[in-house]
């Protein structure tokens, strides 16, 4: 077989190196070619700004090449964009790495691939995630059609589901009517999830140049956020003004972004909706100290059968079936489903995102978080009922010396009341809680950028319902406002459509300027720990004080002691 063929000279060269000799050009012959060149550079490159954007909006020029979208009701989609070489083969279980080039027009109408999960409720309507694949390390683009007179504000969505479910391709999370509405750039990013994104194990550590490992999911979101600081420009947004946006794990993400040195520059403000960090209770395992990872990782891979040397060789030849077979859902009702999360390495995160806020190491940008008034009937919905001598054991095994404080302050006597006491421990020290600290962790000096504190409260007459899910404002409630989807959900009321509007504004000012108000007003309060005020997000929109205090305030005592 041939070689390749050689590669062609410059055309002002010859093969035998011999270089013709160059005509002068008259005088005429130069201002013609002069003119023609100024009429070429008129007519082919677009003004500096709006006018440069406009030109690349139907096929941009991103990192691996040319890719195509489509325009819908004055806004222009890219949906599948991929930001990473696909995490197969020898690639699973390693840092992500460069997107692989493609030389045609890559057609981005459909979403691609979802990371692998097990589904059930992630099947239903607007919370289905489609097909899935280890090849999903994509994203999407939302952006007005309308060339604006300046670069746009980005929100790059994280997405939840206990870091063993969900995707970026989830109706819900789509981002036309927040990209149009909010005058925004919108991003909606996959990352691996489960053993494929947070497995910890000593062989993969052996094989890692720093001897770490898990936090691969952590990993996929950076090299996400990298993609969007370096590609974003060419969709019209500004890659100065990017706030990172997520809820449930999606904002315990956010948090841990925020703690650890390697996202430094990558985003400029942070809004965490519903997160929980609580190290050694109330579920979150946040706080895994890569020793501990390590261990629960060689415990899974003994449940699949696999040991010795060659086990990482066994592991890799598992189809991802067999790998999500191992799996299962944490089995305390606390647990709020954590079985996999972010692992304490010395590297991608130095210490506990709760270490780090208190340390005020974490990065100083605006942050905006806050949580919902009913968060734990979502997670209890799923355990059915505890008799109280179980609810008491469950508490003593995870708070230990805190336990009596804590069963004072939430005492159940009879099945119902252990319901009750669960959801309202839940939603008050979990959730509630981790949104105050980190707000107060902000306050600390050093910090110079405000926190915005909210409760999310509006119960919609027309009633969105998931199947075994109590009606109220639980978990994840306050994202189809946020996403302006209230009407897919069946929600009609104006109350409900006003309040959309209102939180579109709120959090797209926020992305824009790094503060929710409307110009010239303060309405919504940054967040001082001795006034203790939040925004209530309700029937109706107003400033309180003092949200759960006697519950917070025992929350902020257990991690100080911890």
């Amino acid at each position: 077989m041939s070689g390749p063929p050689a590669p062609r000279a410059p055309c002002a060269a010859r093969e035998d190196g011999f270089r013709r000799p160059r005509r002068r050009l008259s005088w005429r012959r130069w201002a013609i070619l002069g003119a023609a060149l100024i009429l070429l550079l008129l007519v082919v490159l677009p003004p500096a700004g709006c006018g440069e954007t406009a030109a690349t909006l139907e096929q941009p020029v991103v990192e691996g090449g040319v890719i195509r979208g489509r325009e819908s009701s004055g806004v222009w989609s890219y949906l599948g964009v991929p930001y990473a070489a696909p995490p197969v083969g020898d690639l699973r279980w390693k840092p992500p790495q460069a997107v692989i080039p493609w030389k045609q027009v890559r057609v981005c109408d459909e979403y691609g691939p979802s990371c692998p999960q097990r589904t059930g409720l992630m099947q239903i309507g607007l919370l289905s995630v489609g097909h899935t694949s280890e090849d999903c390390l994509y994203l999407n683009v939302w952006t007005p059609a309308e060339s604006p007179k300046d670069r746009l504000p980005v929100m790059v969505w994280i997405h939840g589901g206990s870091f063993t479910g969900g995707s970026a391709s989830m109706p819900l999370y789509s981002g036309e009517t927040l990209a149009r509405r909010g005058g925004v750039v919108v991003v909606g990013i996959n990352y691996r999830l489960g053993p494929f994104g947070f497995l910890a194990h000593p062989a993969l550590s052996a094989e890692s140049p720093r001897g770490i490992s898990g936090n691969y999911g952590l990993l996929d979101q950076m090299a996400a956020l990298t993609w969007v600081k370096e590609n974003i420009g060419v969709f019209g947004g500004d890659a100065t003004r990017v706030t990172v946006f997520g809820e449930s794990a999606g904002a315990i993400s956010v948090l841990h972004l925020m703690a650890s040195p390697l996202a430094q520059g990558l985003f400029q403000r942070a809004i965490a909706q519903s997160g929980v960090l609580w190290e050694g209770g109330l579920g979150s395992i946040t706080g895994t100290t890569l020793g501990d990872a390590e261990r629960a990782g060689r415990e899974f891979v003994e449940r699949l059968g696999l040991s010795g040397a060659s086990v990482m060789e066994g592991m890799r030849a598992l189809t991802s079936d067999q790998l999500l077979a191992g799996t299962g859902a944490a089995q305390n009702p606390l647990s709020l489903g954590l079985s996999f999360g972010p692992v304490v390495d010395g590297h991608v995160l130095p210490d506990t995102a709760t270490r780090v806020l208190a340390a005020t190491k974490q990065m100083d940008v605006p942050l905006l978080i806050g949580s919902n008034a009913d968060e734990g009937e979502l997670f209890l919905s799923a355990v059915g009922q505890l008799t109280p001598d179980q609810y008491r054991e469950y508490v003593r095994d995870l708070l230990v010396e805190s336990a009596s404080a804590v069963l004072a302050l939430y005492p159940a006597d009879t099945k119902e009341e252990v319901s009750k006491a669960l959801s309202r421990m839940v939603t008050e020290m979990g959730f509630a809680a981790t949104a105050r600290f980190a707000a107060i962790c902000m306050n600390y000096p050093g910090i110079k950028s405000p926190a915005y504190l909210y409760q999310f409260t509006r119960v919609p007459t027309e009633a969105i319902r998931l199947p075994g899910v109590p009606q109220g404002a639980f978990h994840g409630l306050e994202i189809p406002y946020v996403f302006g989807k209230a009407d897919t959900f069946g929600v009609q009321n104006p109350v409900d459509h006003s309040l959309s509007e209102e939180m579109i504004g709120m959090w797209t000012r926020f992305a824009a300027t790094g503060n929710p108000n409307k110009p010239g007003s303060d309405f919504w309060p940054t967040y001082d720990r001795s006034a203790d005020r939040y925004l209530e997000l309700g029937d109706t929109i107003v400033v309180k004080s003092g949200l759960y205090k006697q519950a917070c305030d025992l929350a902020d005592v257990i991690r100080v002691a911890k």
